[in-house]
């Protein structure tokens, strides 16, 4: 189902120049995050930026590892 609503276009900038930008998000509850992590591991991440879009840039945008970078 991912594989069918993301561009290939969209995957491989995911996978380059927005791996440090990208973040994942479901549309639960209509889609379960079960589900989208599933279908994520179909689309072609790099194994490299998988933690980054999963949870990193999360954690740097919202500064929850307890830092105040800028």
């Amino acid at each position: 189902m991912v594989a069918e609503i993301l561009s290939p276009t969209l995957v491989q900038y995911a996978n380059t120049l927005l791996k440090h930008k990208v973040l994942f998000g479901s549309d639960y509850p209509l889609i379960t995050p079960d589900r989208w992590l599933s279908d994520f591991d179909k689309i072609g991440i790099r194994d490299e930026v998988r933690p980054l879009i999963l949870k990193e840039n999360a954690v740097k945008l919202f500064r929850l590892n307890g830092t105040a970078e800028g």
